[in-house]
């Protein structure tokens, strides 16, 4: 049975980790969130999030939106390629809400799909 839990293993952990994400990736973006890509060693994806206070000045809409990301990454990770995606939202998500969010964040995980498979 497939798992659809979101463990340690799935997250980009060290700044080092990060950094890497920044050279040369294969970009998926929007408005409101840019997903950065580069194909990674392991046999699964994983995730970091930055949300800057700059942008979002609230940490509980921060949160909110970490949560949702998260959240839909965790139901999206079997269909994603083995890559290390740096999620970097910027302010007009604090507009949208959780289904629009949702939403948005689905359409860039295709998105980014096509552009690493094409």
């Amino acid at each position: 049975m497939t798992s659809y839990t979101f463990t340690r293993e799935l997250r980009l952990l060290t700044p080092a980790q990060f950094k890497s994400v920044f050279s040369n990736p294969i970009k998926a973006s929007s408005a409101e969130i840019t997903l950065l890509a580069i194909p990674n060693s392991e046999q699964h994806p994983r995730i970091g999030l930055t949300v800057a206070k700059r942008h979002i000045k609230f940490a509980n809409k921060r949160n909110r939106v970490k949560r949702v990301i998260r959240d839909s990454f965790r139901l999206h990770q079997h269909d994603l390629p083995a890559l290390d995606i740096v999620v970097l939202v910027r302010g007009g998500v604090m507009e949208m809400d959780n289904a629009e969010l949702k939403k948005l964040i689905e359409k860039l995980w295709r998105k980014l799909n096509r552009r690493y498979n094409g």
